[in-house]
Formats: structure tokens, C-alpha cells, sequence
């Protein structure tokens, strides 16, 4: 595997699943949301701005700037899109952790002694 091809982290494959369920209406705080309503983990927006700008410059997601909204202060949204690269990326992280999760039984939990 080359240095360009290492395994996508944790949080970048929640954020990427999040970007995909949404679909067009993918902006920060729709993202954000999403993740907090499916699976209750709260993350700050620059935490998540941070990791999908570090997913652009990889060439995991894109992102185009909406139109501005005078409820936003005149600022425009920013809408991110999983790219193929993306995908791949997703899908290379959930095979690998099927292959490794194949003839696997949960231990029973460790008694003190």
C-alpha cells in the first residue's frame, strides 16, 4: 500500500458517510447534525471543518460555495460531494474492517481477579 492509500480514520469515515446520506444538502452544520441525531457524538464545527478541508486536500470531497442568505449574515453556505477517490477510500476502510472482523467472537468481559 502506498504512503497515498493509508486507511481513513474513524471520524473522516462518519464524516464521508454523513456527506453521502445528505446528499445535496451537505454543508457543516447539516453534517454536524446528522452526526449528532444517528449516533449522538457531538463535534464542534471547526473540528469538522478542519477534517473536510483535510479531506479535500486528498481528494476524498469536494466543496462549492451556495448562494448567500441574509439569514447567514450574507455568507454562503459551503456544500461538500464525496468524490470517487472518496468512495473508494470508504469502501477500501469497510472491506478491511470486515476481513478483519470475519471469525471473530467477542470475548466475554474480563472478570478482576
Amino acid at each position: 500500500m502506498a504512503d497515498n492509500e493509508k486507511f481513513l480514520g474513524e471520524f473522516e469515515q462518519m464524516t464521508l458517510l454523513a456527506i453521502l446520506q445528505l446528499g445535496e444538502g451537505a454543508y457543516g452544520a447539516s453534517i454536524r447534525q446528522l452526526l449528532h441525531e444517528k449516533i449522538g457524538r457531538d463535534v464542534s464545527l471547526g473540528a469538522l471543518y478542519a477534517t473536510m478541508e483535510r479531506m479535500e486536500n486528498k481528494g476524498l470531497v469536494t466543496s462549492t460555495l451556495g448562494e448567500s442568505t441574509a439569514q447567514r449574515g450574507g455568507r454562503p453556505k459551503r456544500f461538500f460531494v464525496v468524490t470517487a477517490k472518496g468512495q473508494t477510500a470508504l469502501k477500501r476502510a469497510r472491506d478491511a474492517m470486515n476481513t478483519l472482523w470475519q471469525h471473530v467472537a467477542l470475548l466475554k468481559p474480563v472478570q478482576s481477579i
